[in-house]
């Protein structure tokens, strides 16, 4: 009776149930029916990161099980970069310690963007200019919380002053379905929504919204309305050479783009804006201090950690064989749009835009465009796509309507993870005539 609890000491029970966690283990990754519940539990909290490239073939999307849950793909969440960075592990990890960011300044001996910090500055200068994407000699920059509060910052700035009323601001359908909401949503006395470009007519001073590549359609925009009084922001989220040739060197007054869609770290909220003018700036600046009191410091410190791993990366800091960022997402992308087209073929009820080849500046290769969202168009009658892919398909998607457009467009993600993407790719090519 003495042996009784030496045996069963609190080793021996820490080995027997590590023993017992490694064996369920094992039974969720091989797939035990009994155990599928937590198999997709499992992988939805810790996807298995791989050395191999984190786009999928043809076999794999035929291989994925379709367990009839619904498919989300209405965002644009990027998830597909997940992956990514998992691989990169302590490349991309920083630590901040408890004591830093306590002030609400930066010491970045800037008395414009007080709270920009000087190791983000210097960051996304050198990304601009190894992407060759953007101007950034002679530019302030503005950082803001994503480039959603940057584009209310941008309103504030260039809306008149006088008694004329709210300035109208347009963008071309099929529009970004956020522009008129961010516009109208606290119902300014400087300015308010127009409507679609194409059709304006009023005179006077006008601010265009010039998205480009576009959201939606992926397409490259220029302005639209062309008059004197016109004042232009353009909104370059997607130009980075994952989604598009990088064809030239982006020259314009102010330039937004986000973390969000350049590196997939839409959780960090980080943008920033490239504004020509000084006093544009300055009442960038004035609207965030107004607004938030800054932008996060902690934010602002990952989000340079990560730009210099994207510019490492591009560099390849002598090795010659490693894919820089912006290669695997590339390789990422063109095989999931190679896949959709096929799928489109095959199903014969749906299209999908077709874009120009052009030579990329950057990765020196000719591609099409391979944009961030696909803009789908329903055939054969179907007058509701949304409605369509969501009662029939259990795949949740954004309708045309909201975007300036018909309802037999809908906008769908090509930044989801790989095992919704294999689903949907499954749905609309193997079942989509059954359900006509």
């Amino acid at each position: 009776m003495e042996q009784i609890p030496r045996v069963l000491s609190w080793r021996n029970m820490l080995v027997l149930s590590l023993a017992i966690n490694f064996s369920l283990i094992l039974r969720i990754l091989k797939g035990d029916d009994e155990y599928s519940l937590y198999r997709t539990a499992y992988f939805s909290m810790w996807p298995v990161a791989s050395g191999s490239s984190a786009s999928c073939n043809y076999n794999e999307m035929e291989e994925e099980k379709d367990d009839d849950r619904i498919i989300n793909l209405k965002l644009g969440d990027p998830t597909v970069y997940e992956r990514y960075w998992q691989e990169m592990g302590e490349m991309a990890t920083m630590v901040i310690p408890g004591w830093q960011s306590l002030s609400y300044f930066s010491d970045n001996n800037n008395n414009l963007c007080w709270f920009l910090e000087p190791e983000l500055g210097k960051e996304i200068v050198r990304v601009h200019n190894v992407v060759g994407n953007a101007v950034t000699q002679d530019r302030f920059i503005v950082v803001g919380t994503g480039s959603t509060q940057l584009y209310q910052a941008a309103l504030y700035a260039l809306s008149p002053r006088d008694d004329s009323g709210p300035i109208n601001v347009v963008s071309a359908a099929p529009f970004y379905s956020s522009y008129p909401l961010i516009t109208d949503c606290i119902k300014s006395g400087l300015y308010r929504w127009g409507g679609d470009a194409k059709t304006y007519k009023e005179e006077g001073p006008y601010i265009e919204l010039v998205t480009s590549p576009n959201n939606p359609d992926g397409f490259l925009r220029k302005p639209v309305v062309n008059r004197s009084k016109g004042i232009l922001i353009h909104d370059l989220a997607y130009y980075w050479p994952q989604y598009t040739p990088i064809t030239s060197i982006a020259d314009h007054d102010v330039m937004l783009f986000t973390a969000s869609k350049s590196t997939g770290h839409a959780g960090m909220r980080i943008g920033w804006a490239l504004v020509k003018d000084r006093e544009t700036a300055k009442k960038m600046t004035e609207y965030i201090e107004l607004n938030t009191i800054g932008v996060s410091k902690d934010s602002q410190l990952k989000a340079s950690k990560v730009l210099k791993v994207v510019s490492d990366s591009c560099e390849k800091s002598g090795n010659e064989t490693a894919k820089s960022f912006f290669e695997h997402s590339y390789d990422a992308l063109s095989k999931r749009w190679e896949l959709l087209r096929q799928a489109a073929k095959n199903s014969q009820h749906f299209t999908v835009p077709d874009f120009a080849s052009q030579r990329c500046n950057f990765l020196g290769k000719v591609f099409e465009s391979q944009p961030a969202f696909a803009w789908l168009k329903c055939g054969k009658g179907i007058v509701d796509c949304e409605k369509f892919l969501r009662e029939k398909q259990k795949i949740l998607t954004k309708s045309g309507k909201y975007f300036g457009d018909d309802q037999s467009y809908v906008r769908i993600s090509m930044l989801d993870r790989d095992s919704n993407f294999k689903i949907f790719l499954h749905r609309i090519s193997s079942s989509f005539n059954s359900t006509l």
